[in-house]
């Protein structure tokens, strides 16, 4: 009798074994979801650098790993139900930008959630401390003192030698918009440049905030808002007023110059995140990262179009010298089997949140 059991157990062994070894060398196609409340065109760099840092680690799409994208293309109230559909799918992992972390968490205390560039997480209530989140959210974040717009003050200064007065754009119940607005002021004092406030709830207050910069006769602007940059750039270019933002995307869209974190180091971050998590990880263990590469990027279109010289030294200091704006990028992956929206509602799409 006991030869028989244990001929059984040896069967049973050699049969599950190849499916072990198998799922160990992950054969196994998981399924992640990603996000985002901005347009896929304002989004892809960053993703692309998510996609190849998950290709470093051996997470290829298509063999070992789906990813579900959604795009909520600037109307947030459009998160929610995107989130619903992301959960209802299964999916493992959500990775997160921005707002759109706040509206998984609502909804899921369970499904591990990947910040990709998010500010402020504590205060937001998405983990306990940096070091020990506590959770089920992780991910690169940054806080509100690292917000670094003292630095894109001084280089106004460099653009515009004869910087006498600024206008800064800034919304005053946002978590990020009172200290930002305080580093700003002491960098003035600093400079000897006077500020002039406006402060903006939605974005229907943009223009008539810049309306009242150019009645305040404003040499520049800086805007301290997270969201709506091609309406920001656009509103700029149209007041005439050299301006700059701390997300890349701003100088992308038509703006003169950015100075921030690099995000695409963010997003590739994102994907160490991910990897750990389904390699077993839990996200409650894995401390917050914050950025340590930030990057300037200069539009020398837009400066033209605004009669400006930007110095030399300036420009070589540069990580990226835009010479034209070629408008909404070519490459299209994201249309695909994984989102139902249609290709026409995406290239429809611009920006509304001021995030």
């Amino acid at each position: 009798m006991r030869r028989i059991e244990l001929v059984v157990v040896l069967a049973l062994s050699l049969t599950l074994a190849p499916i072990a070894a198998d799922d160990q060398q992950g054969s196994r196609v998981h399924r992640i979801g990603f996000l985002g409340p901005r347009a896929p065109s304002e989004t892809m760099r960053f993703l692309d650098a998510f996609r190849q840092g998950l290709s470093d680690l051996s997470w290829v799409e298509g063999k070992n790993i789906t990813i579900e994208y959604r795009f909520a293309e600037g109307k947030v109230e459009r998160l929610p139900d995107l989130a619903a559909e992301l959960l209802g799918l299964k999916v493992e992992i959500v990775v997160a930008e921005g707002g759109a972390v706040q509206v998984v968490q609502r909804m899921s205390k369970t499904i591990p959630i990947v910040m990709a560039e998010v500010t402020a997480p504590v205060e937001q209530g998405f983990v306990q401390s940096l070091a020990r989140p506590g959770g089920n959210i992780t991910g690169s974040a940054f806080s509100p003192q690292e917000l670094r717009t003292e630095k894109n003050l001084e280089l106004l200064k460099e653009i515009v030698p004869k910087l006498s007065r600024v206008a800064v754009l800034w919304a005053p119940r946002s978590l990020t918009g009172p200290p930002a607005w305080k580093n700003i002021q002491l960098a003035a004092r600093q400079l000897g440049v006077q500020l002039h406030s406006l402060e903006v709830e939605s974005p229907n207050d943009l223009d008539k905030a810049f309306k009242e910069a150019t009645t305040a006769r404003a040499d520049a602007l800086v805007a301290l808002l997270g969201g709506n940059l091609k309406q920001i750039a656009d509103l700029a270019a149209k007041s005439r007023l050299p301006a700059i933002h701390s997300h890349r995307t701003f100088a992308e869209s038509g703006g003169l110059v950015t100075y921030g974190a690099d995000v695409a180091d963010l997003f590739r971050r994102a994907a160490r995140y991910v990897d750990k998590i389904l390699k077993g990880a839990k996200p409650a263990d894995l401390p917050v990262e914050q950025p340590t590469k930030f990057e300037l990027v200069v539009n020398l279109k837009t400066a033209k179009a605004l009669g400006l010289t930007i110095p030399q030294s300036l420009l070589v200091r540069a990580d990226e010298v835009i010479q034209r704006w070629t408008g909404e990028r070519s490459s299209r992956w994201w249309e695909g089997a994984s989102s139902p929206r249609r290709a026409s509602e995406r290239r429809s799409s611009r920006a509304r949140s001021l995030g």
